[in-house]
C-alpha cells in the first residue's frame, strides 16, 4: 500500500511541478502523471543505480553534485518514454527533478508517511 501512496504523490507532484514550470514542461493528464511517476520509480530503481555506479569518480570528485545531473538524465528519458510528457531541455530537467523532490517531500510529509 506504501507504494501505491507514493505513486500517487509523486503524481500529484509531477502535475503540480509541471503547472509551475508551465512553458517548458508538459503534462497532459493526470493518467499521463501516474505513468510518469511509475516510469519515474522504476527508472530510479533500475538505471539510477547503474548510472551512480558508472559516474562514481565523478560524483565524489564534485562532491555529490553530479547526482543533480543523474537526475536531470532520468527525467529526460522518461520524457522520451512517457507520450504526453514533454520537457524542452537538460536545463529545465534539472530545475523539473529540483521542484518535483521538494513537492514531493512535502506531500510525504503531509501524507504522514516517512522519506
Amino acid at each position: 500500500m506504501g507504494f501505491l501512496l507514493r505513486i500517487l504523490v509523486s503524481a500529484i507532484a509531477a502535475m503540480f511541478t509541471a503547472y509551475l514550470l508551465k512553458p517548458a514542461v508538459k503534462v497532459d493528464s493526470f493518467v499521463t502523471a501516474l505513468i510518469l511517476a511509475l516510469v519515474l520509480a522504476i527508472l530510479n530503481a533500475l538505471v539510477k543505480p547503474l548510472l551512480v555506479l558508472l559516474t562514481f569518480p565523478v560524483t565524489i570528485v564534485t562532491l555529490g553534485l553530479f547526482l543533480f545531473v543523474i537526475n536531470a538524465l532520468i527525467i529526460l528519458l522518461a520524457s522520451k518514454l512517457v507520450p504526453g510528457f514533454k520537457v524542452d531541455g537538460f536545463w529545465w530537467a534539472l530545475l523539473f527533478s529540483i521542484v518535483m523532490t521538494i513537492i514531493n517531500s512535502v506531500l510525504i510529509g503531509l501524507a504522514g508517511g516517512s522519506n
